[in-house]
């Protein structure tokens, strides 16, 4: 699978919500959703996002950001 840049996929390796922000050899490079530090995971661990998984990554996002966790 090789998802749009700006797409919202799920690390399936690591249960986590990214963005895709490209492409480094043969890694597709995540954001966490709201910024932070990028990683990179295998396109073969990579699928789209449910619209629940987005939404819970925004909300976790928006709550940690209302505590002073997140700028």
């Amino acid at each position: 699978m090789k998802p749009a840049v700006g797409s919202h996929v799920v690390d399936t390796r690591k249960g986590r919500v990214g963005v895709v922000m490209g492409y480094e050899g043969p890694y597709v490079q995540l954001r966490p959703y709201g910024g932070g530090r990028e990683w990179d995971c295998a396109p073969d661990a990579v699928r789209p996002a449910t619209l629940a998984e987005r939404l819970r990554a925004a909300t976790a996002y928006e709550n940690a950001r209302s505590r002073g966790e997140v700028l």
